[in-house]
């Protein structure tokens, strides 16, 4: 399915950045093409990526320093549904994400068959095939956490490609900062009895990519940090 331009334009792809100079131009560069409104936070960066974003036509923002993806996330959502945006959609900066896999994302939103489509790695063969084994493992085990605190079972818990309704993206705040902040989405897409569905996605692994992603060793201080703020609210 394409989108028209008018209804691309309408559509804020909203993206966390963090020390993604390297990539950043490279990653936004078919977004912008495409005709999308792209929102970028830096997120407090110590190398040029705010200076790589200048004069390429989109909505950029800054954190004075380090808040965590899911502070920034929140950051850019935020400033979309305050410029008018009909239509939400997560966006990695590291280029991970297909640029031309967003029209399929979005295409049941605008079917109104769901309020929140969540990008699977897990839902076609030749997409989990290109997960690294030894990643494919830990987000089949965030899946089992993910699903035994929310309730909410998905194939792929921490997949950062989604898409959102105006007014579903309205009812998700986020408050956990860091990485985290996938399963509290997850939570409250329950919580506010969002229709959701998972659709088909293709990850691209690049060195870059796993270098820069989440570290195996990252998913204990994920878990210990959602235990810990779910029995002390």
């Amino acid at each position: 399915m394409a989108l028209s331009p008018a209804q691309r334009k309408s559509v804020y792809l909203t993206i966390p950045a963090y020390d993604e100079g390297q990539v950043i131009r490279e990653t936004l560069q078919p977004l912008l093409a495409a005709g999308y409104s792209v929102v970028v936070v830096d997120d407090g960066s110590s190398d040029d990526t705010y200076a790589q974003l200048a004069g390429l036509g989109l909505h950029r923002l800054r954190h004075p320093f380090n808040l965590g993806q899911g502070a920034a996330l929140q950051t850019a959502v935020s400033y979309a549904l305050g410029q008018g945006a009909d239509y939400i959609v997560h966006f990695d900066a590291d280029g991970q994400h297909d640029a031309a896999g967003i029209d399929d994302l979005l295409a049941p939103l605008l079917a109104g068959d769901a309020d929140v489509v969540l990008g699977s790695r897990f839902l076609r063969e030749a997409d989990w095939l290109a997960v690294p084994r030894e990643r494919r493992i830990l987000l089949k085990l965030a899946v089992v956490v993910n699903g035994l605190l929310t309730g909410l079972w998905l194939s792929d818990a921490h997949n950062g490609a989604r898409a959102f309704t105006r007014e579903a993206a309205s009812k998700i705040m986020l408050r956990e900062n860091g990485f985290a902040h996938a399963t509290e989405i997850t939570q409250q897409i329950r919580q506010q009895r969002l229709r959701y569905i998972e659709h088909p996605t293709r990850i691209r692994y690049t060195d870059y990519s796993q270098f820069k992603g989440q570290k195996a060793s990252n998913a204990v201080n994920i878990l210990i940090d959602l235990l810990i703020r779910r029995f002390i609210r």
